[in-house]
């Protein structure tokens, strides 16, 4: 690989991954326009590294009261907000990975293509678009219950379709609960934790399984270039979703996965 590539790689993995974009339809545009190599496994899991440095750096402070809240409910004391708050993680989490666990090998053979990934980018935008309008209250991540915590985990599942976009529909289904904007991306982005250690772990799987040998230097950028990437898009689209909305993010997943549809009808 070189250099260009890893950072391509990265900042498009980085930012990606918690915009409400669609990491996947960004990353099959790249080979697809471009003569590069396939990355491999170990830059795969390399990138994932990163994104989840950025979001468990970026929240570290809240990732700590969630934790302590939690062991200390099963010792000393009852359940408060922060303690609720992890159950609805983990329990927001099964979901996919049972899904992915059980149809990781159709969606790779079948549903990765430009067409399913551009139809899909455009179709779950638009419902983002209408959520986004409608159904948007006032709620925080602390007022979700167990059945929204599970609402959005069964919606979490649908990202397993390649161009729907993990963030997107996450936020789509908090915004139907009544999440303000705000809110709704906090929690999606806890969510992306479990699941971006799960997708992370069984690259890394596949990756000790496979012969090839590994670029140190260009892990050890993509990993740092990601991570980067990925804690700044964090910062700036929590700073501005009260003012920008959903809306740009909508019409820029309509154009983007009408254009996917196009190229590669």
């Amino acid at each position: 690989m070189d250099w260009l590539q890893v950072i391509v790689l990265a900042l498009v993995q980085g930012i990606s991954e918690f915009l409400p974009v669609s990491s996947s339809a960004h990353l099959v545009l790249v080979p697809a326009l471009t003569d590069w190599p396939d990355q491999g496994l170990a830059f795969d899991v390399a990138l994932h590294v990163g994104s989840l440095s950025a979001v468990v750096v970026y929240f570290r402070r809240d990732l700590h009261k969630m934790m302590a809240s939690w062991c200390g409910s099963f010792t000393r004391r009852g359940q408060d907000e922060n303690s609720r708050l992890t159950w609805w993680v983990i329990l927001a989490t099964i979901p996919v990975g049972l899904v992915g666990l059980a149809c990781k090998d159709l969606v790779e053979a079948s549903l990765r293509s430009g067409l399913v990934i551009g139809a899909s980018l455009a179709f779950f935008g638009l419902v983002l678009g209408w959520a986004d309008l409608r159904h948007r209250g006032d709620r925080n991540e602390f007022d979700l219950t167990w059945k929204g915590a599970l609402l959005i985990g069964l919606a979490q599942a649908l990202a397993l379709i390649p161009g729907t976009s993990r963030s997107g529909i996450t936020m789509t289904a908090a915004l139907m609960l009544g999440l303000s904007r705000e809110a709704s991306a906090r929690f999606s982005f806890l969510l992306s934790i479990p699941v971006i250690v799960m997708a992370g772990g069984l690259k890394t799987f596949d990756l000790l399984e496979s012969p090839v040998a590994v670029d140190w230097a260009a892990l050890a950028g993509g990993t740092l270039m990601s991570g980067i990437s990925a804690y700044l898009c964090i910062h700036y689209f929590l700073a501005f979703i009260h003012r920008i909305g959903m809306q740009p993010f909508v019409i820029y997943r309509v154009v983007f996965g009408l254009w996917l549809v196009w190229f590669f009808w």
